[in-house]
């Protein structure tokens, strides 16, 4: 008989999305925009006090705004975290501009502000000083960013912040994505919560935020008939999604408890193991969300050696990212660092995380990766 499917990180509802589903269903409120999407809006800027939220289709289509909304053009130069997933640095190519790559440092896993400061040096002697920085906050680890937020005020280059792993994360109690000119939030069936598919955008600037919703609406100028006087896109959250969302923000701080306490769980299992790493938050300053708790192992032998055996028990684990420097369409992209993230994603897994999981899930998953380092397994 087959073992029961333990998900890495799977969607988990409240029980009042359909409340604000019906509702929409009810009132006919079908198609994009609508109250729910006003009332999710704002539920975000309430949850991580932000003044303005843009609710969109996704986190990618939050990170094309922003590039836009920041006059990124072809031929321009955008720095960003290697360590990430490809969503991060594809917009920057939808604009015909070119990525930078940024190795991360080992406290966080994120940006390293010494590369930062190295490449934009580099770069501007180059005579391409970049036009936006993409930082990262990994698997829901705050980066360094007060250091990233002085050298981006130095060199006066605006600052995204991609949060989109990291709702609920904060620094010095302040929430990640609200430090930077930009930040985005992704709603995806694996984040944290979920809106089925869905982001958001958020800025102090409610110009921006105000041009952002112009924009993601097919920029449809103020008139009668339909006129367009800008490109637009389809990048609008639905109403459906927003209310689904909405039930979701009712239940996110109860998430991250549980994320949290799966985290805890792993480094209590393997807290007498010197060949397992976690990642430690580096002070009290410092709080994630653990969207996903992941470890190091001693090399990528024995980290593809766990990810068979919990595969053969239908326990889904993940390597971490590979670094975007490594990535076939990006491979003679500009780098600057040391290789720190390319040895993570080579020792690095992801374990399942989700705050549906049961008792019994973490227990196996645990079992299976101690019994299997220690030659006991079955």
């Amino acid at each position: 008989m087959e073992e029961k499917k333990i998900w890495l990180s799977s969607p988990h509802m409240g029980g009042n999305e359909f409340e604000f589903v019906k509702e929409a269903f009810e009132s006919n409120w079908i198609a994009p925009l609508g109250p729910n999407v006003d009332g999710f809006e704002k539920d975000i800027c309430n949850f991580t006090n932000v003044p303005y939220t843009a609710a969109l289709s996704s986190g990618t289509a939050a990170i094309h705004l922003a590039l836009i909304l920041l006059k990124v053009k072809a031929g321009d130069e955008v720095i960003c975290s290697s360590f990430t997933f490809s969503a991060t640095c594809n917009p920057i190519v939808y604009q015909g501009a070119t990525p930078v790559f940024i190795d991360s440092e080992k406290e966080t896993w994120n940006m390293d502000p010494n590369f930062l400061e190295e490449a934009i040096q580099d770069r501007i002697l180059k005579g391409k000083k970049p036009k936006a920085i993409i930082l990262v906050h990994l698997y829901g680890m705050p980066a360094q960013i007060l250091e990233i937020i002085s050298i981006a005020n130095k060199y006066e280059i605006p600052l995204i912040e991609d949060a989109a792993e990291a709702l609920g994360s904060t620094f010095k109690g302040q929430h990640l994505g609200t430090f930077g000119f930009f930040g985005i939030y992704s709603f995806n069936g694996n984040k944290i919560i979920t809106t089925s598919g869905g982001g958001a955008l958020v800025s102090s600037e409610k110009k921006l935020i105000e041009k952002a919703r112009f924009l993601a609406t097919q920029a449809r100028d103020s008139a009668p008939h339909y006129q367009h006087s800008e490109i637009g896109y389809n990048y609008r959250m639905s109403n459906i999604c927003a209310g689904i969302g909405r039930g979701q923000m009712l239940v996110l701080k109860d998430r991250i408890s549980m994320r949290r306490a799966n985290y805890e769980f792993y480094v209590n299992q393997f807290h007498n193991i010197s060949s397992i790493e976690v990642l430690p938050e580096p002070s009290g300053d410092f709080f994630s969300n653990r969207w996903l708790s992941c470890v190091l192992f001693k090399n990528y032998e024995e980290r593809e050696r766990i990810r068979l055996v919990l595969a053969k028990w239908n326990i889904e684990a993940r390597p971490l990212w590979k670094p975007m420097n490594l990535q076939p369409i990006f491979k003679d992209m500009s780098f600057y660092g040391n290789y720190t993230s390319e040895n993570l994603f080579n020792r690095g897994l992801c374990l399942p995380s989700g705050s549906n999981l049961s008792q019994e899930d973490l227990e196996k998953t645990s079992s299976v990766i101690i019994d299997n380092l220690f030659g006991n397994a079955k």
